[in-house]
């Protein structure tokens, strides 16, 4: 393992700036960011469940395949982005710098890059994207916005954020892609006491 460190180097700067825009902002803007930063994977939750939905009834198997195959595309995301935080070891901004922040800084041993928030939200909207490109006009647009209200909040540096994004969204990306290959095993699942997972009736 890499000896932990310090992020601020990179970008503290503008992690600074953005920190400063939060403390000059009207409280209720403060609370709505903070509440989609802290509980806004639900989101993501809802429209993988929306795109499943949708999917059952759409001639082409292969999206009923991707959508169910979608959660656990998301938590291999997260995995993969989680083992790379814990070899990484970056310190929290709101540790290094000592910066006053809109959610309280986490234990020292919770390292910050890269963000597994944005890593999620990345993953969960490219799932959506392979699935149902008009669900997937909500999710990508929130994803982003997950990456931004992550530094908002002052729980990580920006590129924390983007490298959350970019191991998420590569990781799901790969694995939508074989996803759509098992086709097959949807007609075969249709068949079955399963059917409901596959098909509307």
């Amino acid at each position: 393992m890499l000896l932990a460190y310090g992020g601020s180097s990179i970008d503290g700067g503008l992690y600074r700036a953005v920190n400063g825009l939060a403390e000059r902002s009207p409280a209720w803007l403060d609370s709505a960011v903070s509440f989609f930063s802290t509980y806004g994977l639900a989101f993501f939750a809802a429209l993988m469940v929306a795109a499943w939905w949708r999917a059952r009834a759409a001639t082409a198997r292969s999206r009923t395949a991707m959508a169910l195959a979608a959660p656990v595309v998301v938590v291999v995301a997260f995995l993969a982005d989680d083992a790379l935080k814990s070899v990484i070891r970056e310190h929290r901004p709101c540790q290094s710098l000592h910066t006053v922040t809109l959610e309280t800084c986490p234990a020292p041993s919770d390292w910050a890059f890269p963000s597994n928030h944005a890593a999620i939200a990345a993953a969960a909207a490219v799932t959506v994207l392979f699935i149902d490109r008009k669900l997937a006009a909500l999710a990508v647009p929130a994803a982003i916005l997950m990456a931004v209200s992550r530094v908002w909040v002052g729980a990580h540096y920006p590129h924390d954020a983007a490298m959350g994004l970019l191991v998420g969204g590569a990781v799901a990306w790969l694995l939508m892609t074989e996803a759509r290959r098992a086709a097959p095993l949807v007609e075969r699942l249709a068949q079955t006491r399963l059917r409901p997972l596959v098909a509307p009736r």
